[in-house]
């Protein structure tokens, strides 16, 4: 499998793109009074502690990170993903009676060592908060990140590893045999490739409760849909949350990695008619009034400013009407029949498991901006005209897209096609599936994002009536 090529079609409905939140900074203020899972980032000057936090949730180019001011205090960083979390990047004097709170409120300790330093040094400091966080808190997660792996020879860099491994538990059996028992877990990372994102991952995937679940839908979906492999992506930081039950490949790992930056990357220059100021605004300051479409008669249709161009798009908490498909394939959503016009055709819910949501057809890129919902009013203080339903800040348009890998000649097995969901705010689902699979049955492939992205949305929302209940 070689390096994927952007197909610049119109499965590629890369406009909202342009409506996420920036990469930098990764903050949410309605978050700050919600209790955060802690992340304790601790090693000696210029171990790459600062890079490591910045490079995954500021999007700081690599090469950047040489630039980066040596860390004097200690600073905590709020993070949003699946799960809130506040890193507390400490400098290198930082012991643990300087720490200002105990170790049982952190998590997670990870401890960031220079794969060329002398080991002396830094293997003490790490045995030092081994010993203590051990002692307060037999449980917590604690992980050793051998870093600046770019730095030395592929058997420079595995011979360095293995030693750091074995030097760190030579010396916490020489203080106790019963540190033997003791769960230590070391990455080989760098900021140049995406090791680091795989390593984090790992760490995260230790925090997040709901994993089971998540990984359980991912299973469902890989089956139903033939997919070898299937992510849940964090989209900012680029980290998988979840994966399903076959083996993580680095090389699809980082094939993901790379298209979803890429997403990110060209997203932005990318505008529509539901991204103009008016609409954001009236987004962030409440509803929106939508005017009913008109009622069809039996042989007519919506308007295009009414039509779905993939199943992907606003369906919550209700999915629209069963669509009709056109003479033409395209698939327009049909007002029903009624013999009440006043009233507005009402999307059934999926509470009784019945699902109407349509199979995406292939528009032309220069008819996204006529895929906006209905009429929508300019003014933040307009009054809804009467018989309109009401358009909530939730109903959002959610992308997607794909792109075609191209097959190496030995290989005999096809094409592969990755595609991109957006599944919440932050989440985005990555899969692979044979081509022939995706062209021949691309709309069951959507039929079932919309139940994945259903079981994901209702984990995320049980989560966060739990952690502001408590």
């Amino acid at each position: 499998m070689s390096a994927a090529t952007p197909n610049y079609s119109s499965t590629s409905s890369t406009t909202p793109l342009a409506q996420r939140p920036k990469l930098n900074g990764h903050r949410s203020s309605t978050m700050d009074a919600i209790p955060r899972t802690k992340i304790l980032l601790l090693g000696l000057r210029r171990a790459g502690k600062t890079s490591i936090q910045q490079v995954l949730f500021n999007n700081l180019p690599p090469n950047q990170t040489f630039y980066l001011e040596t860390t004097m205090r200690i600073v905590k960083h709020s993070i949003d993903t699946v799960i809130p979390l506040e890193i507390w990047d400490c400098p290198a004097n930082t012991t643990v009676e300087s720490l200002g709170v105990p170790l049982s409120q952190f998590s997670t300790i990870i401890f960031v060592i220079d794969i060329r330093d002398l080991y002396n040094q830094p293997i003490s400091k790490l045995v030092e908060f081994i010993v203590a966080s051990y002692a307060e808190n037999p449980d917590i997660i604690l992980e050793v990140f051998v870093h600046k792996a770019e730095k030395l020879q592929e058997d420079d860099k595995i011979e360095n590893f293995r030693q750091i491994h074995e030097r760190v538990s030579d010396r916490l059996l020489d203080m106790s045999p019963e540190y033997e028992q003791m769960q230590l877990n070391f990455h080989l990372t760098s900021v140049y490739d995406h090791s680091l994102h795989e390593a984090f991952s790992r760490v995260l995937h230790k925090l997040i409760e709901s994993l089971p679940f998540l990984e359980e839908l991912l299973n469902v979906f890989c089956a139903n849909s033939q997919s070898p492999k299937a992510f849940l992506f964090d989209t900012r930081s680029r980290l998988y949350i979840a994966t399903d039950a076959s083996p993580v490949d680095s090389a699809t790992h980082n094939l993901c990695c790379d298209y979803l930056l890429m997403l990110n990357s060209f997203g932005p220059l990318y505008k529509s008619i539901t991204a103009s100021p008016n609409r954001q605004r009236q987004l962030t300051g409440g509803s929106i009034p939508v005017t009913p479409p008109p009622t069809a008669t039996s042989n007519s249709s919506l308007s295009p400013r009414a039509t779905s161009a993939s199943s992907s798009a606003a369906h919550s908490p209700a999915r629209p009407p069963n669509p009709r498909p056109t003479t033409n394939g395209s698939s327009r959503l049909l007002s029903p029949i009624s013999s009440a016009p006043s009233t507005p055709p009402v999307p059934r819910t999926p509470t009784n498991g019945v699902h109407s949501a349509s199979p995406p057809s292939s528009v032309s890129a220069s008819s996204l901006a006529n895929q906006a919902s209905p009429t929508l009013t300019s003014s933040p203080s307009a009054t809804p005209a009467p018989g309109s339903r009401v358009l909530k800040s939730k109903e959002l348009f959610y992308p997607s897209a794909s792109t075609t890998l191209s097959a190496s000649s030995s290989s005999s097995g096809g094409t592969t096609t990755l595609t991109y969901h957006l599944i919440t705010k932050h989440l985005a689902l990555l899969a692979l599936i044979p081509t022939n699979v995706y062209e021949e049955r691309r709309g069951l492939v959507e039929y079932n994002v919309v139940f994945f992205r259903e079981g994901v949305q209702e984990i995320c929302d049980v989560e966060e009536e739990a952690r502001v209940a408590g």
